[in-house]
């Protein structure tokens, strides 16, 4: 994502190292769910990745289109289903970087 945010309109923040940042939500929760913030709001899941699209030129459609509760709710339930796949893909990626 950071290479598709050619004009820097994003600000990634590394939710692993949030030492001393502060920051409005748990470390734990950080960790948990993708978070963003888009006018002052503070979204996570699937409305987060939505905001984060809006802000990319190429992926601002989909951002766009995401606003629409049915699409919205759509995302959000694939979204919870990869987090329940993300540990298995993240051991699998671990063992594969091992050898």
């Amino acid at each position: 994502m950071r290479r598709l945010d050619r004009r820097g309109a994003i600000r990634f923040v590394d939710a692993a190292d949030t030492e001393g940042a502060a920051c409005p939500i748990d470390r734990g929760a950080l960790l948990a769910r993708f978070h963003a913030c888009e006018d002052g709001a503070m979204l996570s899941g699937a409305a987060a990745f939505a905001a984060m699209w809006r802000a990319i030129p190429v992926l601002r459609p989909i951002g766009i289109a995401a606003r629409n509760p049915v699409a919205l709710a759509l995302l959000e339930r694939l979204y919870r289903g990869f987090l329940r796949v993300r540990p298995r893909m993240q051991r699998l990626v671990a063992r594969l970087d091992r050898r």
